[in-house]
Order: C-alpha cells, then structure tokens, then sequence
C-alpha cells in the first residue's frame, strides 16, 4: 500500500448540499426553506428554547437560587486543624467550649471537626464530635487522648 492508495472509507465523504440552483438540483426555488414566514427569511429562525407564545419550560419551573438546592439535614460542622491548637498547654482538654473560648470556632452551634494539617507537639485530650484519622493518630502519638462526642 502507498500514500496514492489510500482513499477515505465508503460514505464518510458527503458531497455539500447547494440549494437554490434551480428545481433539477433536487433544492431550487424555496431552497428547502418552505414558503413565507419567519423560517423563511435572511437572519430569521427563532432562538433556541423559544416554544411560539407558550409560557417557556425554564419559566414554568420554580424559581431556585444558585446550583441545585441544599439538603435540609445537612450537618455543617466548625473545622479546626491541628496546627491551630499548638497554644495549648501539655494536658488540656479541648471541647468546643474551650475553642469557642480561644475564638476558633466560626459558629459556636455548629459541631467542630478536627482535621489533620500540621502536628501536635504535646498531649492533648480532645473530646469534640467528629476527627479524621490522620488527627486521631498524630494526637494519640504525642500521647494524647481522643474521644467522640453525639451530635444532638
């Protein structure tokens, strides 16, 4: 096989359609356009979702702001990083009490969360509702306590 050889596969190429050359070329006269009306003229056509007067799909829908919608039981916790509790004496216990107090807690209704960024460098006793892994093992290694707390 040589570069002459090659030829595209059968029906992949399709020859343009050149309308209003007259009624033998199969597209004469109205070109495909109908007759009269909006279709018919330069630049005319409706814009997309236009449905002729109806009342359109995406205004017949209820009204909602942003993307999607928020769930109702949705449990927005406080995040609090390790590297935040670093001014903490050896052997404190942190709640969220003692965070709201040490002004680290966005909403204090919320439930607080311990996530894992940066290290602990002396034992802590944490009691809060929730903590990553990697949390639990970095305080649990400087010697450390950690404990769950429900969510009520």
């Amino acid at each position: 096989m040589k570069l002459h050889d090659l030829k595209p596969n059968e029906g992949s190429k399709k020859d343009r359609k050149r309308v209003g050359r007259g009624t033998a070329a199969g597209q004469g006269k109205t070109a495909g356009r109908g007759t009269k009306g909006q279709g018919a003229r330069a630049g005319g056509g409706t814009r997309l979702y236009h449905q002729g007067g109806n009342l359109p799909f995406y205004r017949r829908l209820p009204f909602m702001r942003g993307k999607g919608f928020t769930p109702i039981n949705r449990v927005v916790y406080n995040e609090v990083n390790l590297d935040q509790l670093v001014d903490f004496p050896v052997d404190s216990e942190i709640d969220p009490a003692t965070l709201d107090q040490a002004r680290l807690l966005r909403d204090p209704r919320n439930p607080v969360v311990i996530l894992g960024r940066g290290d602990v460098k002396v034992a802590l006793k944490v009691r809060v509702h929730r903590i990553s892994k990697s949390a639990a093992e970095k305080i649990t290694a400087a010697g450390g306590s950690v404990e769950t707390i429900d969510l009520d």
